[in-house]
């Protein structure tokens, strides 16, 4: 008698093996629940990352426009003042009429801690003045003016007698616009000569620099005058009325 038999292994296939090929197509759900875990803290990352980059940013936004208007948006205060004066020298007697009051008016700028002056005369009603920037530097001790009219520059040393010193300027300027405080209404002569032309001005300042930068630039000398007893000559000259203290200043500028 012979007995058969067939290998179960050739007989059946092994259901583990099938289970392992299901368990293969079909994630383990924990699986699953870990995937959804990490994707969702990837996500909520994410959000916390550009919440955090928005917030720095509108840091630096906010930081800036202070800084900004704190340190370059903060002009100094502009005075606009109109000074009244009559045009008269004082050789002259009392009994004699007294000439039309003229009306002068300018924009001021002053930076107290630079010791800096800034002076705009705009076009004058009368027709023998010339408009004019002025900056008036205390540091370096020098005055410039900028003939709008020629488009030439002009520096000279700065005349104290004359001009005020910032911090005492912005008092009066004050007292004029709060109306506690008239200028008086009189006028002073100076007259200036051309000496030389100045090729590099990057020597004069910053502020100096800035007003005569690409313009002919003119170094000046003051020239003393006695009203009526001076020489007549053959000069150009071009005239400049401002007021930086209690009183209109004619500055005529001469070349030969």
């Amino acid at each position: 008698m012979v007995k058969v038999s067939f290998n179960s292994a050739l007989g059946q296939k092994d259901p583990k093996k099938e289970e392992d090929k299901n368990e293969a197509l079909i994630p383990d759900e924990t699986d699953l629940e870990n995937g959804v875990r990490v994707r969702q803290q990837s996500k909520a990352w994410c959000w916390c990352l550009c919440l955090g980059l928005a917030l720095m940013l509108a840091g630096v936004v906010v930081g800036g426009a202070y800084l900004y208007r704190e340190f370059l948006m903060q002009e100094p205060q502009v005075f606009v003042c109109g000074v009244g004066y009559v045009e008269k020298d004082f050789m002259i007697e009392d009994e004699e009429p007294i000439p039309p009051q003229r009306w002068i008016q300018e924009s001021i700028r002053v930076l107290e801690d630079d010791e800096v002056e800034f002076i705009n005369v705009p076009v004058p009603e009368f027709t023998d003045s010339d408009p004019a920037d002025i900056v008036h530097d205390f540091r370096r001790n020098l005055t410039a003016y900028l003939d709008l009219s020629l488009n030439k520059c002009y520096v000279i040393p700065l005349n104290t007698s004359i001009v005020l010193p910032p911090r005492n300027f912005v008092d009066l300027l004050v007292k004029i616009k709060a109306g506690t405080y008239l200028p008086q209404s009189y006028l002073i002569h100076e007259q200036m000569m051309v000496t030389e032309r100045l090729d590099n001005v990057d020597q004069l300042g910053y502020f100096i620099y800035g007003l005569c930068r690409g313009k002919e630039t003119y170094r000046l000398e003051r020239r003393d005058t006695i009203i009526g007893m001076q020489k007549r000559e053959a000069l150009t000259c071009h005239k400049i009325f401002h007021f930086e203290n209690r009183f209109v200043v004619e500055t005529e500028i001469c070349e030969q």
